[in-house]
């Protein structure tokens, strides 16, 4: 099998538990083997991770100074969904436990979306695409 290259996502949050247990009650795990006191593996897929970093350990690794993400915009994160129900069914679960809208949903037809913001701020989008608009 070819090489599968990942990526992990680094994200500085103010309460690394809470941040745990909001991730947890959308249905993602975390790996223990890379997280600890200060930093938890969210596990999105086998090639998607998020490291959430409290932000003094997040800082260990910045060069210039760490955004508050409640305040300003850091990064936009956009994860595929296969169904339309699919985007409906994270989305809810992340305001349900506890995340906010970050914008309203968009529908074109071919390609649905939702989004919200994670307690810390961090915006997510959740997007569905028409396989047979991708493919034409």
């Amino acid at each position: 099998m070819a090489y599968q290259q990942m990526i992990f996502v680094n994200l500085a949050v103010q309460d690394l538990e809470v941040s745990k247990k909001f991730f947890s009650e959308l249905g993602y795990s975390f790996n223990p083997q890379f997280s600890d006191d200060t930093t938890a593996c969210l596990v999105i897929s086998d090639t998607i991770f998020a490291m959430l970093l409290t932000e003094p350990r997040f800082a260990d690794f910045a060069t210039k100074p760490v955004v508050d993400s409640t305040k300003s915009t850091e990064v936009l994160l956009c994860l595929s969904a296969e169904s339309r129900a699919k985007v409906d069914e994270l989305a809810d679960k992340a305001l349900a436990a506890g995340g906010s809208p970050a914008k309203d949903p968009i529908d074109f037809g071919q390609m649905y979306g939702r989004s919200f913001q994670d307690p810390d701020g961090h915006h997510w989008e959740v997007m569905w695409m028409d396989p047979a608009a991708v493919q034409g």
